[in-house]
């Protein structure tokens, strides 16, 4: 995934475009620079420079990334949806989201590791949503820091909208109550 800006004279420099049109953190914002990711016209620049009207910013986001911190481990994953942004994956009961010291190797984030190195995926590992261990459900996984950027926003600010749905087999009473 790329982004790519056609300058109309709205901003004075490159910055102004990655913070208003663009909203990258300057988390980002620093590993685009130092990483080269960043070309006007197509040339790479410091994002200090002077746009003008008509000029081209493309910002790439599709760079190898080093996942080696997990695991790859064989779990059937039962992909939901999946594109060039995002992965989503029904995490089954029984099985953490993140690879942890009781999951070292077991956990839906080295299953999709493994998959990732599979399909040559170069990523790193970004689930955006997490569900319990004995949850099942829908889980998100970002495919660049971009969209997992983009998604924390919207989870921060109620866009993002998550719905879930509760299934009880039996009787509840009223009066016992787990909150």
């Amino acid at each position: 995934m790329n982004l790519r800006y056609i300058s109309d004279n709205k901003y004075i420099n490159i910055n102004q475009v990655l913070n208003e049109e663009f909203k990258i953190s300057s988390r980002l914002r620093n590993k685009l620079i130092s990483n080269k990711l960043v070309l006007l016209n197509g040339a790479f620049v410091d994002t200090r420079t002077n746009i003008s009207n008509g000029d081209i910013i493309d910002i790439i986001l599709d760079y190898p990334e080093d996942n080696s911190n997990i695991v790859p481990t064989y779990i059937p994953l039962d992909i939901i949806y999946e594109d060039n942004h995002l992965l989503v994956v029904n995490k089954p009961v029984g099985i953490t989201v993140h690879p942890s010291i009781l999951h070292f190797d077991n956990s839906l984030s080295n299953g999709v590791k493994f998959y990732y190195d599979k399909i040559n995926l170069h990523k790193k590992i970004r689930p955006v949503t997490r569900i319990d261990l004995n949850t099942s459900g829908l889980v998100i996984f970002a495919k660049n820091e971009f969209i997992q950027e983009a998604l924390i926003k919207q989870m921060s600010n109620n866009s993002f909208v998550k719905t879930y749905l509760c299934l009880a087999d039996g009787l509840v009473k009223p009066e016992k109550r787990l909150y």
